[in-house]
């Protein structure tokens, strides 16, 4: 039985009291920090680069899971590495040669991660998970934070559990977008272990308690899970 983990993320926190808030979240349980790098041409939105990374890695104590939501991602990669990634993911719809992007953030020692969008099929990264840590399905379109769930990726979360048990294969899977209490039964019982909360946790009066009470209700659910 694997531990469904949460990874708060940081594009839906105070930026104004960055540290504070990963301090908060941290101290709940948080088991990652999930970092939303957007570049206003993949996505159409524009947040963070390697400096703010940077000095995140400088507060934070748990792995830094940072989501490369941009163009060309292969140029800026050993940027971020050195900034203190500690998984990397690229979005399969912005590498050209997937196979090879992949292998480059292997050979940077940090943990290795691809993303699909909701309607990109499974079929565009199905033969490059033995390359990867972490299979990151984005259950809302990226680029905004608040975004409500789409329903038809719990058929793709399941599918890819599938794939990954029947091939034996080390890759996680993550789920990201509209991830709060009522959407966490499906996208567990689908397969799921990993899960990104953004503004169902900064967006509560109460950030820590919040969390605390996702990962009871993981906890809970992931017990009673045949899938996982």
């Amino acid at each position: 039985m694997n531990k469904i983990q949460i990874a708060p993320s940081l594009l839906s926190a105070n930026f104004a009291a960055l540290a504070e808030d990963i301090r908060m979240v941290e101290e709940a349980g948080a088991d990652l920090l999930h970092i939303d790098v957007m570049d206003g041409h993949f996505v159409p939105n524009i947040t963070i680069g390697p400096p703010v990374v940077k000095a995140i890695k400088r507060v934070a104590k748990k792995p830094l899971d940072v989501h490369l939501m941009i163009s060309d991602p292969d140029q800026y990669i050993p940027e971020f590495v050195k900034a203190g990634a500690s998984i990397l993911t690229v979005h399969a719809e912005a590498c050209v040669h997937l196979d090879r992007t992949l292998n480059f953030i292997r050979s940077h020692n940090v943990g290795v991660g691809v993303s699909i969008n909701p309607a990109t099929p499974l079929s565009a990264v199905e033969h490059a998970l033995d390359l990867a840590d972490m299979l990151l399905i984005m259950s809302v379109n990226p680029g905004f934070g608040g975004q409500k769930y789409i329903p038809y990726v719990t058929e793709k979360i399941r599918h890819a559990r599938e794939i990954i048990n029947r091939r034996n294969l080390r890759c996680v899977i993550e789920v990201d977008g509209g991830i709060d209490i009522p959407t966490m039964p499906d996208v567990i019982n689908a397969g799921a272990t990993v899960l990104v909360a953004g503004s169902a946790i900064f967006g509560d009066a109460d950030p820590g308690r919040k969390l605390k009470e996702m990962l009871a209700t993981a906890a809970r659910l992931s017990y009673h899970s045949k899938v996982v």
